[in-house]
């Protein structure tokens, strides 16, 4: 049996799923179970209300929130949730990604979205890791793990 998820990704469209493989082979990595939901914010937003609301009863304990274009898809989950949510702007051809950053950074106040760089899913991987591993020692274990390979590197 499967262990329980608890990395929450979730992305507004499967055309942002190229740019997340880095996520989620990076919690792969780390052993640290995800689910993945494709569900835009404005074309289903019952979808991320529901998702988004239920995520903390479901056990899980970050969110990674991936869109491009206007990307308020973070802003809406944590509208829902208690849970921490890392952003991750998608790099679009419209603005370079550049609207997606500016609308994930410029959250109003009470509303946080963490942020990553533009098509920064990898880092995003390690930042819920990071999170995980403030209560729990055995993923603090695999940042200290991956921090030494980097350094011996």
């Amino acid at each position: 049996m499967a262990e329980a998820p608890l990395v929450g990704i979730i992305m507004g469209s499967k055309s942002d799923l190229p740019v997340m493989e880095a996520c989620t082979a990076q919690l792969e990595e780390f052993g640290i179970p995800y689910e993945l939901v494709i569900a835009s914010a404005h074309r289903a937003p019952n979808k991320v209300h529901e998702w988004a609301a239920s995520a903390a009863d479901r056990g899980l304990k970050v969110i990674i929130a991936a869109a491009g274009k206007a990307a308020h898809l973070g802003g809406v989950v944590a509208a829902y949730t208690p849970l921490p949510i890392i952003g991750v702007p998608i790099k679009t051809s419209d603005l370079g990604g550049m609207d997606s950053l500016l609308s994930m950074v410029q959250m109003p106040s009470g509303v946080p979205v963490a942020c990553v760089a533009i098509n920064g899913s990898k880092n995003a991987a390690i930042y819920a890791a990071q999170i995980l591993g403030a209560t729990m020692p055995e993923y603090q274990q695999k940042i200290v793990d991956f921090k030494q390979a980097m350094a011996e590197a």
